[in-house]
C-alpha cells in the first residue's frame, strides 16, 4: 500500500487527536500513520455516505472528511461496521487481507478514541472478527537463485558496490526495507560484527552480521562518498540523500533482471523470507533464534517457514526421477 502524507487540515479534530496520541504516547511510525491515515480516511467517507446529505452515486474520492462529526463516528454500530467491512468486500473488490487490515485499522482507532482518549461510550469494533484468509506460503529463491543473483550483478555500474551490499544483506541478513534504508553508520560495528537495526514499533534489535556482510559493507563504506547533506545515513543515493524505499526495490528488480529471475513476483519483502528461509533449511536456525534476528512479534508468524520447508520436501521428493516408477506386479486378490 502506498504511503499518503497526512493532512490535519484535511483531518476532524477527533482523527488529529489520534494521531497525536499514536504518534507521542504509542511511538508509531510515520509511515504507520499514513496507512492509518488511508483505511481511516476511507472509512470516514463510508460513514458520510451513509449519514450525510450527498448524492449516493457520488465517488467515495470526492468526499470530504474535515466536517465529519464525533457523533456520527460515536453512534456507528456493530452492524454499521460490519456493513462496512462488506461494502468494501463488494463495492471496491477488496480481498481479505485488505479488509483485515481496514479492520485493524479500525479497532486501533475506536480503541483509541473509548479507552484512551475518552471521546466515545463504548468500542464497536472489539467483538468482530478478523476476515479468514487462506494461508499463502511466502515466496522466495533457492539458493541457487540467490547465488545466481549476486554473482549477475553489473559491476561496470558506478554503484555497484551500493547495490551489491544491499541484495547482500537482504539475502544473509532477512531485514524489512525500512530497516535497511534507515540504517546509519553508526549502527554498524565491524569489530563486534553487530549491526542495529530500528523495527516495527520503532523496536531496536541487535543482529549478527556474517563475513559475506561484513566485507560488503567494508568494499561499499571505502567507495562511498562523504556526503553534506546526510552524513550519518549508510545507503545514499546519487544526490547524497538516504537512499529511498522506491530507489532499493528498483536496485533489486535491476538486479533480478540481471539474473533473469524478474517477473517471478519477486520483491524486497521476497528477499527477506528467501533469507530466513535459507537460514530455517541450510543453517538449522531454531525457529525462535530467527523469530529474534527477524524482528517478529510473535512466534506465529516465525513458524511459517516450518511450513515452507515441509512443503520444500514434499516437492524435493516428487521431483524424483524414480517418483512414478511403481510395481508393475499386483497383488493376488
Amino acid at each position: 500500500m502506498a504511503s499518503q502524507k497526512i493532512n490535519p487540515k484535511e483531518c476532524p479534530q477527533y482523527l488529529n487527536e489520534f494521531f497525536t496520541f499514536q504518534r507521542v504516547v504509542k511511538i508509531k511510525s510515520e509511515r504507520t500513520l499514513e496507512s492509518y491515515y488511508i483505511d481511516l480516511r476511507i472509512f470516514l467517507r463510508y460513514v458520510k455516505l451513509t449519514k450525510g446529505n450527498i448524492r449516493a452515486d457520488m465517488p467515495l474520492r470526492d468526499i470530504t472528511i474535515s466536517d465529519i462529526p464525533l457523533e456520527w463516528v460515536r453512534d456507528f454500530s456493530k452492524l454499521d461496521i460490519l456493513n462496512y467491512l462488506s461494502y468494501v468486500a463488494t463495492d471496491r473488490g477488496n480481498t481479505a487481507k485488505t479488509r483485515h487490515r481496514k479492520l485493524a485499522s479500525l479497532k486501533v482507532f475506536y480503541k483509541c478514541l473509548y479507552r484512551d482518549l475518552n471521546l466515545i461510550p463504548n468500542d464497536p469494533t472489539k467483538d468482530i472478527d478478523y476476515p479468514k484468509m487462506h494461508e499463502h506460503l511466502p515466496k522466495f529463491l533457492t539458493l541457487n537463485d540467490s547465488i545466481k543473483l549476486l554473482e549477475n550483478m553489473n559491476r561496470s555500474d558506478p554503484y555497484y558496490y551500493r547495490d551489491y551490499c544491499i541484495i547482500t544483506l537482504f539475502l544473509n541478513c532477512g531485514m524489512r526495507l525500512s530497516e535497511l534504508v534507515g540504517l546509519n553508520l553508526q549502527d554498524v560495528n565491524l569489530d563486534e560484527r553487530t549491526m542495529r537495526l530500528l523495527g516495527k514499533g520503532n523496536k531496536e534489535r541487535i543482529i549478527h552480521i556474517n563475513d559475506a556482510c561484513a566485507d560488503s559493507i567494508v568494499q561499499y563504506v571505502k567507495e562511498r562518498e562523504k556526503s553534506p547533506v546526510e552524513p550519518d545515513a549508510l545507503f545514499l543515493s546519487k544526490r547524497g540523500t538516504r537512499i529511498t524505499n522506491r530507489r532499493v526495490q528498483q536496485i533489486v528488480d535491476n538486479a533480478l533482471r540481471d539474473s533473469n529471475l524478474d517477473n517471478q513476483g519477486y520483491s524486497t519483502h521476497k528477499l527477506r523470507h528467501t533469507a530466513a528461509t535459507l537460514m530455517y533449511q541450510h543453517g538449522n536456525v531454531d525457529t525462535l533464534i530467527l523469530k529474534e534476528i527477524l524482528g517478529h512479534k510473535s512466534i506465529s508468524t516465525t513458524e511459517i517457514y516450518t511450513h515452507i520447508s515441509n512443503e520444500s520436501v514434499k516437492e524435493a521428493m516428487d521431483a524424483s526421477p524414480l517418483a512414478n516408477i511403481r510395481n508393475q506386479k499386483k497383488p493376488k486378490g
